[in-house]
């Protein structure tokens, strides 16, 4: 199916549909609001209690600007409500984790997909749409339309673009690409690539987004939309390869690199961009090994980033290990651990697992400090104290440019500014 952009998209009707945002975590929360305050009428489904608790008592159980307010003004007039059993639903949203599983190119984990996939199958009438927005290897969406034809042998669904616009059941891929921080604004105004694994299916599905947002709808086929989520973020895995290289080649050649590429970057076709401890959070840390995974002996430029951007925390925690083992009396400051500033996730963040390990090698010598501390799961095994105390010990290591960390003067300390914090 060719690429046909629909930046003027409409439907013959704005259908208010039955939806089911299956997964309420960093994305399928915002979107159910989002859809909700849209006027349909939106079932958020969790297997979590605690998350079903808290979206029915129309509290975030995550941080992002406006989105509590907008969940109590939803849920108080129920168009949202939330449950821990799979709904009956005109579409779905499928928004459900996909990490990597440990080992060689890190493969993907496709369990939660397929898990949700077994949930609602039971439920799926005739008319169905079933989306996918969890950012999947290639492939992924047939498996997913497979899967629905094999569990419910009752309808017909369509598996392949051979099979036209026929089928009972639609199925086609969206990926979000929204930033934490930004997600409500985002939800409704970026641009939206559709891809179905028919034409027809990738019709309803740009029909169901336009209600959702502003932004240009560009539909496509299932696989290419999916290539495209992971090539979004394999472009953005290579371009912080490079800044974090850059860091440990000033290292080695005795260089600030943060003024390097201060005068580098005025140049007028040039753009460096900002060195950190790694790269974290769920997707540029891990959809590029997807494509790796697919094509290892091609992928080749992209693996090097991965693995460049995942040895930056060896880099890190040697640099402290060297002020540290100055003085046994010394102690560390660390400031930040979530994978990005001024947002309360922490996953796959490398600021966290720099934090652990220092904690592990320096036992009762290393405080740690962050504003979403809180956010922390109980068996975090850190000493958390405030910002000030962090600031005051004789060895200080920045991790994440927190806002409230960017007020504070450079401390009068061994200093080593893993994100250009004081650059």
């Amino acid at each position: 199916m060719p690429l046909t952009l629909y930046a003027d998209f409409q439907p013959e009707t704005r259908e208010q549909l039955t939806i089911a945002v299956v997964g309420l975590g960093y994305i399928g929360l915002p979107t159910a609001a989002v859809l909700a305050r849209a006027g349909h009428r939106v079932i958020g489904y969790d297997i979590k209690p605690e998350v079903v608790a808290s979206v029915r008592e129309g509290r975030s159980h995550l941080v992002e600007p406006g989105l509590d307010l907008l969940l109590a003004a939803v849920t108080a007039s129920k168009s949202l409500t939330a449950t821990d059993e799979a709904p009956e639903a005109e579409a779905y949203l499928i928004t459900v984790p996909t990490p990597t599983k440990s080992g060689d190119f890190n493969h993907p984990d496709l369990s939660s997909v397929f898990s949700a996939v077994d949930a609602i199958a039971p439920r799926l009438k005739a008319g169905a749409l079933v989306v996918l927005e969890s950012t999947s290897p290639v492939g992924t969406t047939n498996q997913v339309a497979r899967r629905i034809a094999e569990l419910r042998p009752d309808l017909k669904v369509a598996t392949g673009a051979s099979d036209r616009d026929a089928g009972e059941v639609d199925v086609a891929y969206s990926p979000e690409r929204v930033i934490p921080g930004r997600t409500l604004r985002e939800l409704e105004t970026n641009a939206r690539v559709v891809g179905g694994v028919t034409p027809q299916a990738a019709r309803r599905a740009a029909a169901l987004y336009r209600s959702l947002t502003s932004g240009e709808i560009l539909l496509t086929d299932d696989r290419s939309a999916e290539f495209v989520k992971l090539a979004e973020n394999a472009f953005r895995d290579v371009n912080i390869a490079y800044a974090n290289e850059l860091s440990l080649v000033c290292d080695e050649l005795d260089l600030n690199v943060w003024e390097i590429i201060q005068l580098a970057n005025h140049h007028p076709r040039v753009n460096i961009l900002t060195p950190g401890p790694g790269v974290g959070g769920h997707c540029i840390a891990v959809d590029p090994w997807f494509i790796v995974a697919q094509a290892p002996e091609t992928a080749r430029l992209i693996r090097t980033a991965r693995l460049v951007n995942d040895g930056k925390p060896r880099f890190v925690i040697e640099k402290v290990c060297e002020l540290m083992d100055l003085d046994p009396a010394f102690r560390l400051g660390c400031l930040g651990m979530t994978f990005k500033a001024d947002v309360d996730d922490f996953r796959e963040s490398p600021s966290l697992n720099i934090a652990k390990a220092l904690s592990a090698l320096y036992p009762g010598r290393v405080v740690c400090a962050d504003p979403y501390g809180h956010a922390l799961p109980a068996d975090h095994g850190l000493a958390l104290v405030e910002a000030e105390e962090a600031l005051a010990q004789p060895v200080v290591l920045a991790l994440v440019p927190h806002v409230e960390f960017r007020a504070a003067n450079r401390p009068d300390a061994q200093v080593v500014d893993a994100c250009g914090l004081w650059a």
